[in-house]
């Protein structure tokens, strides 16, 4: 199988790189010059990749297209591309639904909107996928885990949590900061933080079948520590202000 990318930002690196490392049997994989230092970073690790200059070029060669442009920038140039339909196209693009990129692909092809996030260069994470594709479902099965999603309304909702993702981030880099701020080396506390949210994570992940809130009680003694940081953390309205922008975030993918 051929496939091909239109825009090579991190998220096309990082499948990218997750299908070099699978077991997926992808013969070619196109990629567009637009930007040339992830291009050419990417043309280094396997001969399988190939850059080309013309995105026109890239989809008449491809089974699969891959749509990983700013919706800025797919709303001015998707449409003037000539796509078969014979062939499926996965769009990444969050803000883009499925009634536009119909209009933007013009031909009955198979249109899949999938999401996934940065450590699918791991082969690790979910990525949320609508409509249901078998095929699709098993391309990224390879690259992680697929959640298919048969309505799109529903499916706006896992595009709202993804965007949590740098927040986390910020609170890893805020705490380690702090540590540093202490006296700490800045290599021991960035690795003391990210494996302590890593094995949080795992540990979570194992007890995904029980209730979160159970995870929360646990953690916490009477007067202990975790205890002390919950009630703070609440008292001051982190919390409720996550839900807050999670709302934001949902409220302007339904606008789009």
């Amino acid at each position: 199988m051929k496939i091909g990318f239109i825009g090579t930002g991190q998220i096309t690196k990082a499948v990218v790189i997750g299908i070099i490392g699978s077991k997926l049997k992808i013969n070619k994989i196109y990629i567009s010059e637009r930007n040339k230092k992830i291009s050419r970073n990417l043309r280094s690790i396997s001969k399988k990749i190939i850059i080309i200059k013309n995105n026109q070029e890239i989809i008449d060669k491809s089974n699969w297209v891959f749509l990983a442009v700013t919706p800025k920038i797919g709303r001015k140039i998707l449409s003037n591309y000539t796509y078969k339909s014979n062939q499926i196209i996965v769009s990444f693009i969050s803000t883009i639904k499925m009634k536009q990129l119909k209009k933007i692909i013009k031909v009955k092809a198979k249109i899949i909107r999938a999401i996934p996030l940065p450590p699918i260069s791991l082969r690790k994470g979910p990525v949320p996928m609508f409509p249901p594709n078998t095929k699709v479902k098993n391309f990224f099965n390879h690259l992680g885990t697929a959640v298919e999603i048969k309505k799109e309304n529903l499916s706006l909702n896992f595009w709202s949590t993804s965007g949590i993702m740098a927040p986390f981030y910020e609170l890893l880099n805020c705490m380690s900061n702090w540590l540093i701020k202490r006296g700490i080396k800045k290599d021991d506390a960035q690795k003391y933080i990210t494996s302590l949210f890593v094995a949080l994570s795992q540990d979570a992940v194992i007890k995904s079948n029980r209730d979160l809130k159970n995870l929360v009680k646990e953690s916490q003694t009477p007067k202990g520590l975790n205890e002390q940081g919950v009630k703070e953390l609440k008292k001051a309205g982190i919390y409720k202000s996550i839900e807050k922008t999670l709302n934001s975030i949902l409220k302007r993918l339904n606008k789009v």
